[in-house]
């Protein structure tokens, strides 16, 4: 980042991140306020958001820099920003979230469930948390956690009116997605933000980060599921499914992920995905009784959410870089993930990047740090406000306590850091 680099402008974003990181994790408070104020009920709703904050606060940000720098450098500077992933995220959701898509997914599951020598129920929610978080490493974090989330919703979770058993498997989602997708270097953002910098290509990411995230991933599933063991088989299986008896062709699922192929092979190219996108809009108009449910709002919130946060987080490297560059090897690891619980994981890897003459050791360090991180908060991955957004309803007064989710949190991340610093 070239363009406004004085000081009064970089304190001031700094100041605006920290007021957007505190409204973030005051969300579920305003939330409440709306019971003492009925009038403004709406307005709290809004506000307690948290796809909304980072949006809210970035428009702030916006109108400071012009006061403070003048309209033509302000505009420079949301000119420098990239907003390929929130676009990729939005197109990626639209289509993994289609009933088509989800069907073949729940059906493969269901049969795998059939063959673990447990409940069915149980066997669901463990491949949910296990399989898919893995799967994301060839269909992207994003259509990872959009279908593993669309499937424990279908499994009715709140049926347990249990708090604590649905903060656990948000937790375990979270951080088994940010490890899950690291099997490969165009899934998980902090390894695809410094692949091509590095010459890290699939054999080195399925060898060097594949060999502690999947047994991360699986110890994290088993442990969770077995802690409910006896809880799970009272669980639905297909309760919300609205088109649970309408016949689905195969040609109509293989054309679904043909678009779905099509939209990740072009994540890196914004005219051809939303070209795509369109034609899978124009296709879920024609064909509308197999697409009961769209995620138009979900995806857009996500995106704007996401939005926010890079024209907020870009304006961080100053203080980030500099922090990297001073720390011996021994904490980056540790620093890494903290940064990553209120920072996206992608931009610290990203500012990595940037240092030159990391050793290989360092390198290695920030990314799984990253990765470790992502499970903490809501914004610590970019596949994160995905899973909020469509699981928090299932919530208390449907909204997601930041603190809480971060306890939840804790003990996978700990197992990842086990596995990923401790073993090899």
């Amino acid at each position: 980042m070239e363009i406004l680099q004085q000081t009064v402008p970089q304190f001031f974003a700094l100041g605006i991140f920290i007021l957007a990181l505190i409204h973030t994790f005051s969300s579920k408070f305003i939330h409440n306020l709306a019971r003492y104020y009925p009038e403004h009920k709406s307005l709290f709703h809004l506000l307690g958001e948290l796809e909304v904050v980072f949006g809210l606060w970035s428009i702030v940000l916006v109108l400071g820099l012009i006061l403070i720098s003048g309209l033509g450098p302000s505009l420079q500077y949301i000119e420098s920003l990239k907003f390929t992933e929130p676009l990729f995220v939005f197109a990626i959701m639209l289509v993994t979230s289609s009933y088509p898509i989800l069907y073949a997914v729940e059906k493969s599951v269901f049969f795998l469930a059939k063959l673990l020598p447990t409940h069915t129920q149980v066997g669901q929610f463990f491949l949910a948390l296990f399989f898919i978080p893995l799967l994301g490493s060839f269909i992207t974090e994003p259509a990872a956690i959009t279908l593993a989330s669309l499937i424990l919703l279908r499994m009715d979770l709140q049926k347990l009116k249990n708090e604590k058993f649905l903060y656990l498997t948000l937790g375990v989602l979270f951080v088994n997605v940010s490890i899950g997708g690291s099997l490969t270097p165009f899934a998980a953002p902090p390894i695809l933000m410094v692949a091509t910098t590095w010459n890290w290509d699939i054999w080195f990411t399925l060898v060097e980060f594949g060999k502690r995230a999947v047994p991360a991933v699986l110890v994290n599933a088993l442990l969770l599921s077995w802690y409910f063991a006896r809880q799970l088989p009272k669980l639905s299986t297909h309760n919300h499914q609205p088109t649970h008896n309408l016949k689905m062709p195969f040609s109509f699922i293989a054309l679904h992920f043909i678009f779905l192929i099509g939209i990740i092979f072009s994540a890196h190219y914004p005219p051809i995905f939303l070209s795509i996108l369109l034609l899978f809009i124009g296709l879920t108009t024609t064909y509308q009784r197999f697409h009961k449910k769209i995620f138009y709002r979900e995806a857009l919130l996500v995106a704007y959410f996401l939005s926010g946060l890079i024209t907020l987080g870009n304006f961080q490297q100053w203080w980030i870089s500099s922090a990297l560059i001073n720390l011996d090897i021994s904490y980056i690891y540790t620093v890494s993930t903290l940064l990553s619980a209120f920072v996206d994981n992608a931009i610290i890897t990203y500012l990595g990047s940037l240092v030159p003459g990391l050793s290989d050791p360092i390198k290695m360090a920030l990314v799984q740090g990253a990765l470790t991180g992502g499970g903490l908060t809501v914004i610590a991955n970019a596949a994160n406000p995905i899973g909020a957004s469509l699981l928090k309803n299932i919530f208390k007064d449907h909204t997601i306590s930041p603190l809480y989710l971060a306890l939840a949190a804790l003990i996978p991340t700990l197992i990842t850091v086990f596995f990923f610093r401790a073993i090899w």
